[in-house]
């Protein structure tokens, strides 16, 4: 992509840049609801899914926070060989830093204090959460090293090679659970259900970062150490001030997940709420999934001649096509279906996950908003103003879900998802408001 950048962008060039993003992230979210489909038919379906999808999940997320936003990063910084360098050290460190704090969350009282004091995760719960945690050890440094080098393969045009990756993580979730799946005929261990989960996830990110690894090679080979730019030399000091504040936004938002179990713990129904949330953040995810790869579109798009009023025409047809496309599923019995088969909650369960998935329908529509104005924002290198909109979004949350722990309101999950989404609309406004400088830059610019 560094030679197209004198061309103007169609439509076109945002759907073959975006299809095959979003394939890769769409089929990321397959990869809960076929964990949670295979954990339910476990023993001890409720406490395993609980443990994955209230806790392990979650934190792991939290820990591995500060290294989400590498795939944003090296697609707006890794311009040539010496930027990536820089790059590449930063990952190494900070994803062998993080993936020590995991461990030491999962192996030391933190794990107690945390888990079951601070969130008040009942004791079966929190058994099964320890062994998961230590499973899910490789999960940091594996996405460091994955999402950094994808941010190098979209700046250069390679975003299809993205979705093989995903294929072959994919391909190695799928293999574990099948073999634990056939070993549970066998092995009458109560704590397979979480096993199973856990070393999936973990097979998965590996083989996914292994892959990615190889086939950036030739990029940094041949075409890096040629590549010029016309921004200033990367240093420590731009690359802090530009990343501090994107890294501090998934932190911030992920500081969410084990607020909700928190949350939900202190409501009405917690175990069945929590029991139903890897179900519920499966299929809601198969939708937001796809709001969430056009952020590096933007990012990698927006630069060129045509991209802004490009890019803006595609999110509001995508964010309007998503909502309808959810709204038809949810209110059929595709979504009952969906919940008591595939996902194999009993009829209690997937009756409560059919009521909850209704206050998520707004989630992927405002997604393709929110990562067009984040794109916008790290284009200008304003990563201070997504920071803020996910503290807005945190601020409801914490308030939200004060309010929804001190009366008995609804159950756990249909109360906390309302929560999330008025959250999410705060975070939407907020970007909306902080990138108008940018949006009116860039459309009297064309």
């Amino acid at each position: 992509m560094h030679n197209l950048k004198s061309q103007p962008v169609t439509s076109i060039d945002v759907w073959k840049t975006w299809f095959p993003l979003a394939l890769s992230w769409l089929m990321m979210g397959i990869e809960l609801p076929l964990l949670s489909a295979v954990v339910a038919r476990l023993a001890n379906p409720e406490v395993n899914l609980g443990a994955y999808g209230g806790v392990v999940f979650p934190l792991s997320l939290l820990i591995e926070a500060p290294i989400i936003m590498l795939l944003t990063a090296s697609t707006k910084l890794s311009r040539d060989l010496a930027s990536y360098k820089k790059l590449w050290l930063f990952m190494m460190i900070a994803g062998g830093g993080l993936s020590a704090l995991h461990l030491l969350v999962a192996v030391t009282p933190l794990f107690d204090l945390l888990v079951g004091g601070l969130l008040g995760v009942e004791s079966d719960i929190l058994e099964a959460s320890r062994l998961g945690m230590i499973i899910m050890t490789p999960w940091t440094w594996a996405i460091a090293h994955r999402r950094f080098n994808q941010g190098v393969l979209i700046r250069f045009g390679h975003s299809r090679t993205v979705t093989w990756g995903t294929i072959t993580r994919l391909f190695a979730v799928v293999s574990v659970l099948f073999i634990c799946h056939a070993m549970a005929k066998r092995v009458g261990q109560p704590e397979l259900g979480i096993i199973a989960a856990t070393a999936a996830v973990s097979a998965g990110v590996v083989i996914e970062a292994i892959y990615i690894a190889w086939k950036v090679r030739p990029i940094v080979r041949d075409i890096l150490p040629t590549a010029r730019s016309n921004e200033p030399p990367l240093n420590r000091k731009r690359f802090l001030t530009f990343y501090i504040p994107l890294a501090l936004s998934p932190l911030l938002g992920l500081a969410a997940q084990p607020m909700l179990t928190a949350g939900i713990s202190r409501m009405p129904s917690p175990t069945e709420s929590l029991a139903i949330l890897p179900a519920l953040n499966g299929f809601t995810f198969l939708f937001r999934s796809i709001s969430l790869a056009f952020l590096e579109v933007v990012v990698a798009l927006v630069e060129r001649p045509g991209g802004y009023t490009a890019l803006r025409r595609f999110a509001w047809q995508a964010a309007l096509g998503v909502f309808c496309l959810q709204l038809l599923i949810v209110a059929s019995p595709l979504a009952n279906g969906w919940f008591g088969t595939v996902s194999g909650l009993n009829t209690n369960l997937a009756k409560l996950a059919s009521q909850a998935v209704w206050a998520a329908l707004t989630l992927a529509a405002f997604g393709f908003g929110s990562s067009f104005f984040q794109g916008l924002l790290v284009y200008s290198h304003s990563t201070r103003s997504v920071t803020e909109s996910v503290a807005m979004f945190l601020v409801v949350i914490v308030a939200g879900l004060t309010v929804g722990a001190h009366g008995d309101w609804l159950a756990g999950a249909i109360f906390a998802y309302i929560i999330y989404s008025l959250g999410q609309a705060a975070q939407f406004g907020w970007l909306y408001h902080r990138s108008r400088p940018d949006r009116q830059a860039l459309g009297q610019a064309e």
